[in-house]
């Protein structure tokens, strides 16, 4: 009867340590949450940041040199300039004059375009297809300065730095045993952030829209441009509870919902180019 004292004297102990980490390590979250808010503009809403725009502007900047110095740089000179003229019109109604816009066209068959943070963007010569026009270009680059207007990279940097330094603080054990567990933390999040993930792609879709047509180009593209994508694309994505992006279908059905104020935006634009010239 007295051998079940110690047992239950382990499992209590257990027990209180696990609920002294939990304590410990909530305590800590809220804290980093309290000390770094940052309120985006573009949608008003307050996110966890540790980094400064200057950070992310130096780390984009070096990102960017590093893939061009691996890439093939296009020298098709025309869809070159279309690529830079749609680019600096959505960037300008962007509101970031800090920011120092590039925009480089890379051959490559990926169907793909990105943006660093502080406006390095850079477009795969596999996609244009899909675009057609400088509308269809205005979705993708839309799509890709929006992601930098709203610090989606600082706000995934801050986020594996915050739990990384709470490992760090509050995890005992040797470093094998830390390291297993950030392993095991990988593995997780690799599905547990996607909704995360999937939340910044649906931001920049619907603030891409307002700047395609703030700057002049017809939102009614953004559809037609993923209608495209979407049937070329149908059979190799992965599900898209699986993916870190939304199905076509679904960004479709969410740009058709903001379509009507986007209309709005383009209709008061200084200047309407529709479609724009064809690639």
């Amino acid at each position: 009867m007295n051998q079940g004292i110690p047992t239950l004297y382990k499992f209590s102990k257990n027990v209180g340590d696990i609920m002294k980490f939990a304590r410990h390590f909530f305590i800590y979250i809220f804290i980093l949450n309290c000390a770094a808010c940052v309120t985006l503009n573009e949608t008003g809403q307050s996110v966890f940041m540790l980094t400064s725009e200057e950070q992310e502007k130096e780390l984009g900047e070096k990102g960017y040199q590093e893939v061009l110095s691996k890439e093939k740089i296009s020298k098709d000179q025309k869809t070159i300039a279309i690529l830079e003229r749609v680019g600096h019109r959505i960037a300008k109604v962007a509101g970031k004059p800090d920011y120092q816009w590039e925009f480089t066209l890379i051959e490559s068959d990926q169907l793909n375009a990105w943006c660093m943070p502080g406006g390095k963007v850079a477009v795969y010569t596999g996609i244009l297809p899909y675009m057609q026009t400088e509308a269809g270009m205005a979705v993708v680059l839309g799509h890709e300065v929006a992601h930098a207007t709203l610090r989606h990279s600082g706000q995934r940097i801050s986020r594996e730095m915050g739990i990384g330094t709470a490992l760090q603080i509050f995890s005992g054990g040797s470093s094998g045993d830390q390291n297993a567990l950030l392993g095991l933390l990988g593995a997780g999040a690799r599905f547990g952030t996607m909704p995360f993930d999937r939340k910044h792609e649906t931001q920049a879709d619907l603030i891409g829209l307002k700047y395609m047509a703030k700057a002049g180009y017809d939102p009614k593209e953004s559809v037609a441009f993923w209608q495209r994508f979407g049937k070329a694309t149908q059979g190799s994505a992965p599900p898209e509870f699986l993916s870190t992006h939304p199905g076509a279908s679904t960004r479709i059905k969410d740009l058709q919902q903001n379509m009507s104020q986007a209309l709005s935006l383009y209709n008061q634009a200084s200047a309407q180019y529709g479609t724009g010239t064809s690639l």
